[in-house]
């Protein structure tokens, strides 16, 4: 069952913020009025996380551009969260890592966005866009050995912003600066004539 169009699930929980506070009750509710990109990750001390996570980090500029708040999660409790974000990066860790991760060791944050791997006891890797109403506009999840692409996740944010401000569509490999349409068929035929 597909979360995009409906309410994001409210959930909160242990998150750790700027790579070392413990906050309690960390809440998505409190993201209302800013886009949300929140993915959800596998396990701490892995192989294919930290790289996923740094590159979410390489480009937390970007989002912050966007006002699009990033957010982490995996089953680990917050004291491997910490734990993890105090071993260098040299090391396989994820120190200097800024956003907050949130921990879901009740599985329950995986279940309401419906990517627990039931098996395994583990998150899926996925992705998920939330606008400034609290409502996932985008869904991505893959298996757990292929990592993300960061660019897209951010080519992701630019469509449905630029959808929200100009009402126009994003057709295939759409980013920035490139031409829209409208969403009809006279906005179709003109893509194409345009030589799109």
């Amino acid at each position: 069952m597909t979360l995009v169009g409906k309410e994001a699930p409210q959930v909160d929980g242990y998150a750790i913020i700027d790579g070392k506070t413990i906050v309690e009750n960390y809440s998505l509710e409190d993201l209302k009025d800013k886009y949300t990109l929140l993915f959800f990750y596998p396990l701490d001390f892995t192989f294919v996380c930290p790289t996923e996570l740094h590159a979410f980090q390489e480009k937390l500029s970007e989002f912050e551009k966007r006002h699009c708040q990033v957010v982490g999660c995996s089953v680990d409790s917050h004291y491997c969260h910490l734990a993890w974000l105090n071993t260098p990066k040299n090391e396989g860790g994820i120190q200097g890592i800024t956003y907050p991760l949130l921990a879901d060791t009740c599985k329950s944050i995986s279940k309401a966005f419906d990517v627990l791997d039931e098996e395994k006891g583990i998150a899926y890797r996925a992705q998920f866009l939330i606008d400034k109403e609290g409502v996932v506009r985008h869904a991505l999840i893959n298996d757990l050995p292929l990592g993300r692409n960061v660019d897209e996740a951010l080519r992701i944010v630019d469509s449905w912003q630029f959808f929200e401000k100009h009402g126009e569509v994003c057709p295939a490999n759409w980013k920035e600066g490139d031409k829209a349409m409208k969403p009809d068929q006279e906005g179709l035929k003109d893509y194409f004539r345009s030589g799109s």
